[in-house]
């Protein structure tokens, strides 16, 4: 199992809950070109688009 950062390892269960379930969804502040608290969501705007 590789190491990950705590960043590393939130971005991962998100990304893959979002791939696994179109319902999931992710609400905040500066999540979108921000890409949230500590970069935590970066990368996700491209890849799940501005309505999720």
């Amino acid at each position: 199992m590789p190491e990950l950062t705590y960043r590393e390892a939130v971005r991962d269960a998100l990304s893959r809950a979002m791939r696994e379930d179109d319902d999931v969804f992710i609400m905040g502040e500066d999540i979108a070109e921000m890409g949230g608290s500590m970069g935590v969501t970066q990368g996700m705007l491209a890849e799940f688009g501005p309505e999720r």
